[in-house]
């Protein structure tokens, strides 16, 4: 072979401890274990335990029950074991107390297991609570254009599908573990002490459960990882659907949809039957190993009974605590795959949770509240922007909207306006460039995340939840009163279908504004902006259902109700351009301001 060829056992350089063996066998050891499983493993299971430390008092209680509890069953098994010698025997002195004896540690031990039971759930409902809602308040501070990444299906199903799992795991564990190892020792213990040959006989099956631990592990996780990934992509599409079941509907191709679900009904059959066929064969080989084991013990019993070197009653607590070591060593070894399962669920929270955060400003951006009476200005100055590298979609633009004004921004679709409004916004970031909220004192902020307090915002599409007008209002004013919501409805010129509906502002809207048509549920949106009534007003398409009288009349309206607001419209239709003090087009990644010469001729073309 030649010499620059590398043989499996070939290494380049000593780790760990083999640093002073410098061994290549056992470094080619090392390195197998070292493959990224036990270290991802470890680091899930550190942010894991990050939720349990504060209940650890009450963990270490319970880790105390399921001793006791344990111990009473090891007990009730040693009594009948002189409850059966002792009828063979038929010496009925102490019948009487062992009977009495093995009663009282069966209830106890029911009752120690039933308050290790509830303590369990609860502790379980408190870790699941804490880690959804820290995932949460990390989802919402994420940063918008790396979450946009993940779809929603995706989204709810690390939520509560992952969650739930690690908050199953994360109290548990190690009592579990404690409690299986204190099993697993107390039984070998008290077969050793009524023979050493029995001991060592139900350890059979412990060297061969390590030895196919390690496959079991890395191929469980394999299986879940796919598993989780395709209840996303299942979910995913499941909410897309019900989603946008008016389109489907209108467009006649619910038979379309119906064949798709089948056929992810397909793919998440095959996943998920793959998974089970290999927990069967990993339970055929655990069934297997423990049924030897179990006939060898079962024969070293009988040859012991024949030769009278042991009872009947320690025959059978021979088998039973057989039985019963071989139990906690499976528990024991039966934890990874439940550890190994919220491993996976952590690494796919912890991709969430690892999100860059929002870009935050709070003392600069709340030092401008005291100038938000006398309105602020927009402005960006040679901003570039690119979602994905390489394709330009803002280039070297600047932008002006100041407190009194409508200021425009038209241009085909597709083009960038609400790209801008996501820059306004600071959901994103130039590239290039900068954009800044500048108050009546020439002081200025850069955009970030909390600047957003001093902006209302009525996206495109309807962005109506379920529930009464008025709590559609509330969602941005928690404390204004009915006058209040009535008068916003009034600026939008939404009071009066509001006010004809039964309840008026107490009237239900079903899911996505269903009760309203597309221009009531937008003037509601506008209501809504209008409440907050906030220094700076976004409005993205949000007048394309109106009729363009009404468009009018809500902008001027708006304008009224607070001479310093700045007003942002982007709009395809021109027919409000001569309300606008500045029109800004959006063609080929420019922002151009257009003179009141194209602006008038764009209204007339129109």
């Amino acid at each position: 072979m030649p010499d620059d060829i590398k043989r499996p056992g070939d290494v380049e350089e000593f780790s760990g401890l083999n640093r002073l063996f410098k061994s290549k066998a056992v470094q080619y050891i090392i390195n197998l274990i070292d493959d990224g499983t036990f270290r991802d493993f470890f680091a899930d299971w550190k942010w894991i335990f990050s939720f349990s430390r504060k209940y650890k008092w009450v963990i270490a209680f319970y880790t105390v029950l399921g001793i006791v509890s344990s111990s009473l069953g090891l007990l009730s098994s040693v009594i009948s074991k002189y409850l059966v010698d002792i009828i063979v025997d038929k010496e009925t002195g102490m019948l009487w107390v062992l009977i009495v004896s093995m009663i009282g540690s069966t209830v106890f031990s029911l009752v120690f297991s039933s308050l290790v039971s509830r303590y369990s759930a609860k502790l379980s409902i408190y870790v699941n609570n804490d880690i959804q809602a820290y995932i949460f308040d990390k989802i919402i501070d994420a940063d918008w254009y790396e979450l946009s990444k993940f779809s929603n299906g995706d989204l709810l199903n690390r939520f509560n599908s992952d969650v739930s799992t690690i908050a199953s795991n994360a109290v548990s564990w190690l009592p579990s573990i404690v409690i299986a190892l204190y099993n697993f020792i107390a039984t070998f213990c008290v077969l050793f002490y009524y023979d050493h040959a029995m001991a060592f006989i139900a350890l059979l099956s412990a060297p061969f459960l390590l030895l196919a631990s390690r496959f079991l592990m890395r191929k469980n996780k394999e299986y879940r990882m796919k598993v989780l990934q395709m209840n996303s992509s299942l979910m995913t599409f499941e909410a897309e659907t019900f989603y946008n079941i008016d389109t489907i509907k209108s467009f006649g191709v619910t038979g379309h949809y119906s064949k798709g679900m089948r056929d992810w009904q397909e793919k998440y059959k095959k996943v998920n039957l793959d998974y089970n066929m290999f927990s069967i064969k990993a339970g055929i080989f655990n069934n297997l190993l423990a049924t030897m084991v179990y006939v060898v013990a079962f024969c070293y019993c009988l040859f012991a009974l024949w030769t009278e070197r042991i009872t009947y009653g320690t025959m059978t607590l021979f088998l039973t605590q057989r039985s019963q070591l071989s139990s906690s060593f499976s528990s024991l070894v039966s934890i990874i795959p439940g550890m190994l399962n919220s491993s996976v669920s952590a690494h796919r929270i912890r991709e969430l949770v690892e999100l860059p955060r929002e870009n935050h400003l709070t003392k600069e951006s709340e030092a401008m509240a005291k100038a938000a009476e006398q309105g602020f200005e927009v402005r960006m100055t040679g901003v570039d922007f690119s979602y994905v590298e390489g394709e330009q979609v803002i280039s070297g633009s600047d932008f002006v909207a100041r407190p009194n004004e409508i200021v425009a921004l038209v241009g085909p679709t597709g083009e960038g306006k609400t790209t801008l409004i996501r820059l306004i916004l600071g959901l994103i970031h130039p590239g290039c460039g900068e954009v800044t909220l500048v108050d009546s004192q020439g002081n200025q902020v850069e955009i970030n995340a909390d600047t957003r307090r001093y902006f209302s915002y009525v996206p495109q599409g309807n962005t109506m939840i379920s529930g009464t007008v008025a709590e559609n209002l509330r969602m941005v004013k928690e404390d204004a009163t009915d006058e209040e919501i009535i008068e916003a409805l009034k600026i939008a010129c939404a009071w009066d279908f509001v006010s004809k509906k039964e309840g008026g502002i107490n009237g239900k809207l079903g899911e996505r504004g269903k009760g309203f048509s597309g221009g009531q549920a937008q003037r509601i949106a506008i209501a809504r902006a209008v409440l907050r009534d906030a220094p700076v007003l976004l409005l993205d398409e949000a007048t394309s259902d109106l009729d363009i009288e009404t468009e009018r009349q809500v902008l001027r309206n708006i304008i009224r109700q607070r001479p310093n607001k700045t007003c942002i419209v982007t709009t395809h239709r021109p027919s409000v351009l001569n309300l606008c003090q500045r029109v800004y087009r959006v063609v080929d990644t420019h922002v151009t301001q257009l003179t009141e010469e194209e602006s008038a001729r764009m209204v007339m073309d129109f």
